[in-house]
């Protein structure tokens, strides 16, 4: 049964919680002033704030039934991307147990590669990753090799992560399966499955702008490596099986999604559920085997949480009425600059629920500017830290390295790669009509 959505927005009820939602994201901003892990007001926030709507509810005598279907669909969302960021941080535990990563660190650095070359490596394979990976398993990947080959020098890490975070949604945006945004702009029916190819340029060139700006902060000269005493590190085993294994469960979920339209954390389940019998397999053969139980205790529990607490309290703000103002202004502004707008607001706002609350309202568009809004939608997150899930995973994979702060002090390049993108879209589709 259908419940038709109040606009709670201008109550007692909807000024308090869009309070805490603004008191909550400012300790989430300001996570290295005050040391306070981002989860803690992030989960608050999300879980009090329907907490009010509930008492509102109650005391005015309305039938509840609306809020219930509303949690319930909530939820389904929430778990999608918390299973799936689980089996994916699993994984790469795994990964780190096994010694691969380590073993990529050898031959990365023992090839003399510097700073600045190991910085453009690790952002293409980013860009290319990701359109089949998904943003969010590229980010959390290759961040974690970022690690492995130099943990202190912040000079080369942050600008490192960045360029990553960036990349990886730069990539996934011109991939009907690269980001959760373009998948659901692509099951709408917004565009066809070559639509979203045709972003590749406005992607690239928006990402290399940022990347190529980026590189001025990268330090010269190369990681610390003594070939007389450093040795290569030894794959424990089944090293090389789990990474496969990893990639078919990457397969699995984006063709289990596309071909038979199941969650793509149900392909990662299963995923899971392979790697475990392996390690049995592993176990009964007499080789090394690997407690997947311990690794999962390995996992930034913290970055679940967020994730939780944030999709939960944008949740809340969509309910309210609050994301339903974005359709105004389309009618207001026009497509275009309503479109660039949404990139900004996704930087702030999760993108997923902004892209939602469009696909609902559904303003009368052309297939020009549904690719633009998928592109700001995913790109524009890259403009705060943890205005998208590649964002946040990288800020769970280096903690106190790459952070709200250390982010934003590079911003501006995100920023003036944004707009090139958006200029290079407007030359293509709008005047050139390639599309």
């Amino acid at each position: 049964m259908e419940h038709e959505a109040i606009n709670l927005a201008t109550t007692w009820v909807g000024w308090l919680s869009l309070a805490v939602f603004v008191i909550a994201y400012y300790f989430i901003a300001t996570e290295e002033r005050y040391e306070v892990n981002k989860a803690k007001p992030a989960l608050f926030a999300g879980t009090f704030m329907f907490m009010l709507i509930g008492i509102y509810y109650a005391v005015n005598g309305m039938d509840p039934m609306g809020l219930h279907h509303e949690l319930e669909a909530l939820i389904l969302e929430i778990a999608e991307i918390f299973f799936f960021l689980l089996v994916a941080m699993t994984y790469i535990e795994t990964l780190i147990e096994r010694g691969v990563f380590d073993l990529m660190k050898f031959k990365l650095v023992s090839k003399g590669y510097t700073y600045k070359k190991l910085f453009w490596l690790t952002g293409l394979l980013a860009f290319f990753i990701s359109p089949v990976a998904d943003n969010l398993t590229t980010a959390l990947i290759l961040s974690t090799v970022l690690f492995t080959i130099d943990k202190k020098n912040m000079n080369f890490l942050v600008p490192g992560a960045i360029n990553i975070v960036v990349a990886a949604n730069a990539g996934g945006a011109w991939s009907p399966f690269g980001d959760i945004t373009t998948l659901m702009a692509w099951t709408a029916g917004k565009g066809e499955f070559v639509d979203f190819l045709y972003l590749f340029p406005a992607s690239v060139i928006g990402w290399w702008i940022t990347a190529f700006l980026l590189s001025k902060s990268v330090p010269n000269g190369q990681p610390p490596f003594d070939a007389s005493t450093e040795k290569q590190p030894k794959l424990q085993d089944g090293g090389m099986g789990v990474v496969y294994l990893g990639v078919a469960t990457i397969v699995t979920a984006v063709l289990g999604h596309q071909f038979f339209h199941f969650p793509a954390m149900w392909g990662m389940m299963f995923g899971l559920a392979v790697l475990k019998l392996y390690s049995v397999h592993l176990k009964k053969s007499g080789a090394n085997s690997f407690n997947i139980y311990i690794n999962m205790q390995k996992v930034e529990n913290d970055t679940l949480l967020f994730f939780f607490g944030i999709l939960s309290a944008v949740g809340a703000l969509h309910f309210l009425g609050f994301l339903h103002y974005i359709h105004n202004l389309y009618g207001i502004i026009g497509s275009t600059a309503a479109n660039i707008g949404v990139g900004f607001l996704s930087s702030i706002v999760d993108n997923v629920p902004v892209m939602s609350a469009i696909l609902k309202s559904s303003p009368s568009m052309g297939i020009d500017q549904w690719m633009l809004v998928t592109m700001t939608a995913g790109v524009g997150g890259s403009l705060i830290s943890f205005g998208s899930a590649a964002g946040v995973g990288v800020m769970g994979r280096l903690k106190g390295i790459y952070t709200f702060g250390s982010h934003m002090k590079h911003s501006w390049t995100i920023l003036v790669g944004y707009i090139v993108s958006i200029a290079i879209w407007y030359v293509q589709f709008e005047i050139m009509g390639l599309y």
